[in-house]
């Protein structure tokens, strides 16, 4: 996403804030060794599978990847617009899981396109790269979601935005897409790769793709730091924070509390600690 001044933008990371995070087979993943010159693009990684029943297990990668944020608790949209910026509804996925059929909503996905049009600011770039089971888990539980509230207009374009657009500024999710195409967390060899994998679909949202943080304002949160802060957690801290949001002396923090309760607490036990390996060998390599 990530975020670039458009208020939609910023806002849409609130999967993050407010919410539970959700978008958004078989037994358990699994971690192919690969050479460590591969682009993330040519991994077969995928999320651990806890259930068998892809409804289910797409129910869990909602949760980690974050959709509840942009479309809400219940999943049926928010009213993002803005005089300056244009009418600017997130999707009633509810609705979009029975207008659109299971390649359609996979494009949208992955690619950040639907039939007719590109996506406004659908993080898309974050999904290109998900195993094709790890999506069609998800699109297997938009499947199984009833119906309920409308579907929401297509967006307008107000000035601000147009402004934006045409500068180059604003870029749409097919444009974000091609732009971060093979772009990854850095390599650290083969051993880190399924880490990797799973920090380029949810940790890179807010700390970058080289996570190395932000200063960019986002709300009232403070900057995001370098992941390398991780080296001063035991791997039973960072698993509380992952779980609960608490990091080291119990404090609450504005952004990581909520997008640790309610996305990054459905991390496997073995996903976080994959995550924490990869950070700690990120902090000893040093800049």
């Amino acid at each position: 996403m990530f975020f670039k001044g458009v208020k939609m933008r910023l806002l849409a990371a609130i999967p993050l804030l407010t919410a539970l995070a959700a978008f958004g087979d078989e037994a358990s993943s699994s971690r192919p060794e690969t050479s460590s010159q591969q682009p993330v693009a040519a991994t077969p990684y995928r999320f651990e599978v806890v259930s068998g029943d892809p409804g289910e297990q797409g129910e869990r990668l909602s949760a980690v990847l974050g959709c509840i944020g942009c479309h809400t608790l219940d999943l049926t949209g928010e009213d993002w617009t803005e005089p300056e910026l244009g009418v600017l509804w997130t999707a009633n996925l509810t609705q979009s899981a029975v207008v659109y059929s299971e390649e359609e909503l996979t494009t949208m996905i992955s690619e950040g396109k639907r039939p007719d049009r590109a996506l406004m600011d659908m993080p898309s770039y974050l999904f290109s790269e998900l195993h094709p089971d790890d999506i069609a888990a998800l699109v297997s539980y938009l499947k199984t979601l009833p119906a309920k509230g409308v579907v929401h207009p297509d967006p307008t374009i107000g000035p601000t935005l147009a402004k934006q657009i045409e500068s180059g500024y604003f870029k749409d999710s097919v444009q974000q897409v091609a732009e971060m195409k093979d772009k990854a967390p850095p390599d650290l060899g083969p051993e880190h790769a399924y880490a990797r994998f799973i920090l380029r679909a949810t940790c890179a949202e807010c700390h970058g793709m080289d996570l190395q943080g932000s200063t960019e304002p986002l709300m009232d949160a403070p900057p995001r730091p370098g992941l390398q802060i991780v080296a001063a957690y035991s791997a039973e801290d960072f698993s509380t924070l992952m779980k609960t949001g608490k990091p080291i002396g119990d404090r609450e923090l504005k952004l990581m509390g909520g997008v640790s309760r309610w996305r990054y607490s459905r991390f496997t036990d073995s996903e976080i600690e994959a995550v924490y390996d990869y950070l700690l060998a990120l902090a000893r390599r040093g800049p």
